[in-house]
């Protein structure tokens, strides 16, 4: 085996990382799910050979995507995650003590499974708020109708099993499931990597034309193609830059603030500021 994992995202240009050993492979009905033992970023896992999360740097990613949509709305008791089979994710959402629910919907019973492994500190499993269902989420929301205050869809590349989940119809699908001031927020992708331009337009587009409200907004985790990433939010009633959002942050954190690494107030007002090539893409 060779001693670097590398992903690719333009011809011979991409991300090396210094492996040990596999400690995890399968190949399920869905796609390749794999962990290795790196010599800098702890356990890595990737999914069809596109990096998914590693120990050290995972917590950059699951702040962003639970925080900022979570503190927009008022008062979030019920979230759905649709993917973050890692755990991460809802590890974060299970922070906030007003929360009653979290129902995630992943695909692949081999994620979990693999992050319980190697990846034990990433997940909060045996929260009893946390209800884990391996359903296929863009048929799961087919059903449930105003139930959910929060969705955040923590999906993989477009490519695969997750392709559909940059699609109107699915959005369409979302909105029908949030309660009348719910929030969304997805991951979409590197805005450096001008293959993903076409996947950010289009839940860009798809959630202006369906909420009130849409952003995009940016993080930044070293592993990712380029490490720039983008998310988009939609709400249906708050502005995550109004003034009743931004001013109540630290007071709604105070329980749980030291247990963050990267999210904070500054940052949640911070990541809206689109550079001008960002803006461009989304014209």
């Amino acid at each position: 085996m060779s001693l670097h994992f590398n992903e690719f995202y333009n011809g011979a240009t991409g991300l090396t990382v210094g492996i040990g050993k596999q400690l995890f492979r399968e190949q399920t009905p869905f796609q390749l799910v794999e962990v290795f033992e790196t010599d800098t970023w702890g356990n890595l896992m990737t999914i069809d050979g596109m990096v998914m999360l590693s120990e050290k740097d995972e917590f950059v990613y699951h702040e962003m995507m639970a925080h900022v949509p979570l503190l927009t709305h008022p008062n979030p008791k019920t979230v759905l995650i649709i993917g973050g089979g890692d755990g991460g994710t809802a590890r974060e959402v299970l922070k906030h003590p007003g929360v009653e629910q979290v129902d995630m919907v992943e695909i692949d019973e081999a994620v979990v499974r693999a992050s319980k492994l190697y990846m034990p500190e990433v997940g909060d499993f045996e929260n009893p708020k946390l209800n884990v269902i391996y359903e296929n989420g863009l048929t799961f929301v087919d059903g449930p109708e105003n139930k959910y205050d929060v969705i955040i869809i923590d999906g993989s590349d477009p490519v695969g099993p997750a392709v559909d989940l940059f699609k109107k119809d699915f959005y369409e699908k979302c909105h029908h499931c949030l309660k009348t001031d719910g929030v969304l927020v997805s991951q979409t992708e590197s805005p450096f990597v001008e293959s993903y331009h076409d996947s950010i337009r289009s839940v860009q587009n798809a959630i202006s034309d369906l909420f009130p409200i849409a952003k995009l907004f940016l993080t930044y985790i070293p592993l990712y193609p380029t490490g720039m990433w983008s998310m988009s939010i939609a709400s249906k009633k708050r502005d995550p830059l109004s003034d009743e959002v931004t001013s109540d942050i630290n007071n709604r954190l105070s329980s749980f603030a030291d247990t963050l690494k990267y999210y904070n107030q500054d940052v949640h007002s911070g990541c809206f500021a689109l550079p001008g090539f960002v803006r461009q893409i989304l014209k």
